[in-house]
């Protein structure tokens, strides 16, 4: 990782965990906005209890102060790979239950779902940065399709919040990227916790 070590890689690294951060933050906001009007649109509780979604990693983590770099990247962009696959699933299945009967949310999934894709990308980037190239997407399966109506409106909810708390995560995980290490992506110490 010589290369990774170099000043203008540390600067390039903190420049894109600037950018991610700032990605990460907007994409929350329209996540949020997005799980508001499909509460709505769905008729559904906000409230309601969820599963976890089969197929997504839980954006908790017990031990995230002992990942490395690498790691939480890797983690970030498997995650995103699979919210990229559920939101397009997703929108797919919207358009199927309403046509054109409302292009609102379908909108909004689609743009949602441009941001993942660009955020994917982003962390590609920055695993680039970090001397590892990605993973291939070919590891990925297509996540299994809910059998009823509501069972889809459940699993969107819960693809929604979900969606949202890796936002913040992937805010946190890049925050403790850009900061200046001895090494480019070694373990953080149990003082840099969250």
């Amino acid at each position: 990782m010589a290369g990774a070590d170099s000043p203008s890689a540390a600067l390039r690294r903190h420049d894109l965990c600037a950018r991610g951060i700032r990605l990460a933050g907007k994409m929350r906001s329209d996540v949020l906005d997005l799980l508001d009007t499909y509460v709505e649109q769905q008729g559904l509780d906000a409230s309601a209890s969820v599963a976890a979604v089969e197929g997504v990693p839980p954006a908790a983590v017990e031990r995230w102060d002992e990942q490395t770099g690498t790691q939480r990247l890797l983690e970030n962009l498997a995650a995103y790979r699979a919210f990229r696959s559920l939101l397009a699933q997703m929108l797919e299945e919207q358009q199927e239950q309403l046509g054109e009967a409302d292009a609102t949310l379908g909108r909004a999934l689609a743009a949602v779902l441009l941001q993942v894709s660009a955020f994917a990308y982003h962390l590609e980037e920055l695993l680039r940065l970090e001397s590892r190239g990605p993973p291939s997407e070919e590891e990925d399966r297509p996540p299994p399709q809910p059998q009823g109506l509501f069972e889809q409106k459940l699993r969107g909810l819960g693809v929604l919040r979900e969606l949202a708390q890796w936002a913040v995560r992937s805010a946190r995980d890049l925050r403790q990227l850009a900061k200046p290490s001895p090494g480019a992506s070694s373990s953080p110490s149990p003082a840099e916790s969250p």
